[in-house]
């Protein structure tokens, strides 16, 4: 049976993920990581689009990505950033073969029934996943910590974040948005059963 066609629509934010070749954990090398980083870096000198969020699990990673009109498609950002991730992670370690599960897995957030809404649980399912997963016990300390661009002024994470409209849509001024999304913090963190001591 033929896949089903990816749906393309420019100035759409695009929630990506892909898993690692046999879900081995090839994220649990920081080699990994750092090439995963460095790909992300150069795919945003090489296109224009908006770097929403960002994480890394030990087998896979989460992407929210917004296209620009007349700018590069997802699919083409997608493959750019698998692809050289691959290529350097190989080149540095001698290893062999694929390094990803296949193509891509995406979801259109404005398609959502209320796409504010789901855009602000997805960020926080996206960086409460190393939590989940065991490897952070705090989605400020993972890796890439994107969530620390919504809730500090002016915080610079390891590849570029683009704080999406939808944050901005939540209050007059920075401090206004960070508290009510905090409020979609705490209430994701009862939905999962975690408390901080």
């Amino acid at each position: 049976m033929p896949r089903p066609l990816r749906i393309i629509l420019q100035e759409k934010t695009y929630h990506t993920y892909s898993q690692c070749q046999g879900l081995n954990e090839l994220f649990s090398d920081v080699i990994a990581k750092e090439c995963f980083i460095k790909a992300i870096q150069m795919c945003q000198l090489k296109y224009a689009f908006e770097l929403n969020a960002a994480e890394i699990v030990k087998n896979h990673f989460h992407l929210i990505i917004r296209t620009l009109l007349n700018e590069a498609t997802i699919s083409l950002i997608m493959q750019y950033i698998k692809a050289r991730t691959a290529e350097m992670y190989n080149r540095k370690t001698g290893r062999v073969g694929p390094f990803w599960n296949g193509r891509f897995d995406c979801k259109i957030i404005e398609m959502a029934d209320n796409p504010k809404e789901y855009y602000h649980y997805l960020s926080c399912y996206i960086g409460y996943n190393p939590v989940r997963s065991g490897e952070s016990r705090d989605p400020r300390e993972n890796y890439i910590g994107f969530i620390n661009c919504y809730l500090i002024e002016g915080y610079e994470a390891p590849v570029k974040i683009t704080l999406h409209h939808y944050f901005y849509e939540l209050g007059e001024n920075f401090s206004e948005c960070a508290r009510k999304f905090l409020l979609y913090e705490d209430a994701y963190r009862r939905r999962i059963g975690l408390y901080f001591s």
